[in-house]
């Protein structure tokens, strides 16, 4: 039976030069500093982002997990969406690790935080109240149909943080997603916060890893907090060669993604019974839902019928173009979806 898998873009597979790149990967000790491979990945990725430092780490968690502990003393505070991945998708290890206290504030449809209300929730003097000591920003927002915030976003709360004298995190997990859809170098989107993650293994398609990038001091910082969390990696050249050929060569190709996307949801909304706005969903990520009484038979026979999507309950649902989708899959899964409600949906 054919599949077709939208689940995410984590469903990447590395292809043949990624492949070729890991099996002949020249390597050395990581946690000397003497991975060729990985010293090259950390100096890319600080060049596209246009910072002076950065550091690879196993996955976008661990990476803003490692930023907010380099930026938070335990007892600080963190306000961030309160929709983020880092709130909602992260397992609550800076509380649990980090004894940092998360505010959040509520995020537009777009992802973005209303820079007046982070004005009125920063606590500056610390007295009272936990001491503020970062601001987050989630860019595309995973939870908001991954629209891109443009650079003057960044900016209008990067402002309001830096007039307290406050750094800002990107959880930047899908950056270059909105790198290309706004036509910007990531550099700068970026280019008012003192910190930002990247996936390599998103729509990138990299096997494994995000990289870390801010100042040299934020990074070396970074560097222990990755240490005492046990993610020193020793040969991790091998992996970080995948990554190499991402940030060569998948970037530009994101724009297929979206167009993938695109051709999705229009065909989604053509279909009785969808509730979907294609123009609310600018990149890879396709949400809609549901609008039948067994939404969850529905979603489990489309599964059954190779079109893998994440059904999150109520009827809603999530599909995720990326490098292993197709043209070709996104018309399958729009007969296999149309058919499927055509066949069992009611009302």
């Amino acid at each position: 039976m054919r599949k077709a898998d939208f689940r995410s873009d984590t469903k990447t597979r590395p292809n043949a030069a990624m492949r070729k790149a890991m099996a002949e990967a020249e390597v050395g000790d990581d946690v000397a500093g003497e991975d060729p491979s990985v010293n090259r990945l950390e100096a890319m990725a600080a060049e596209r982002l246009g910072k002076e430092a950065a550091v690879y780490v196993t996955s976008g968690t661990q990476g803003n997990l490692v930023a907010l502990l380099a930026h938070c003393q335990r007892g600080d505070e963190v306000i961030l969406g309160d929709k983020s991945h880092i709130v909602k998708g992260e397992g609550g290890g800076p509380m649990v690790l980090g004894g940092i206290v998360i505010s959040t504030l509520p995020i537009d449809k777009r992802g973005m935080l209303d820079p007046d209300q982070v004005d009125s929730a920063i606590h500056a003097d610390g007295t009272n109240y936990p001491r503020t000591t970062l601001v987050a920003l989630e860019n595309t927002h995973n939870a908001a149909g991954g629209v891109p915030l443009t650079p003057e976003d960044m900016k209008s709360v990067a402002d309001v943080a830096h007039g307290y004298g406050l750094p800002v995190h990107v959880d930047g997990a899908r950056l270059f997603n909105a790198s290309v859809a706004l036509e910007t170098p990531a550099a700068e989107l970026v280019k008012d916060v003192e910190s930002v993650t990247f996936c390599l293994s998103k729509g990138l398609g990299a096997p494994v890893g995000s990289v870390l990038c801010g100042s040299n001091e934020f990074i070396d910082e970074a560097r222990r907090w990755r240490r005492m969390l046990g993610s020193g990696m020793r040969q991790a050249g091998i992996i970080a060669a995948a990554g190499i050929v991402a940030l060569d060569t998948m970037v530009d190709r994101l724009a297929e993604d979206h167009s993938n996307a695109r051709r999705l949801s229009t065909g989604l909304a053509e279909i009785p019974g969808i509730e979907i706005d294609p123009d609310a969903l600018p990149t890879n990520l396709v949400f809609f839902t549901m609008k039948y009484s067994n939404h969850d038979e529905i979603a489990r026979r489309i599964i059954e019928s190779g079109v893998l999507l994440g059904a999150r309950g109520g009827g809603y649902c999530r599909m995720t173009t990326h490098a292993d989708v197709t043209g070709d899959d996104v018309e399958y899964a729009l007969d296999v979806i149309s058919s499927t409600i055509r066949d069992y949906g009611k009302r």
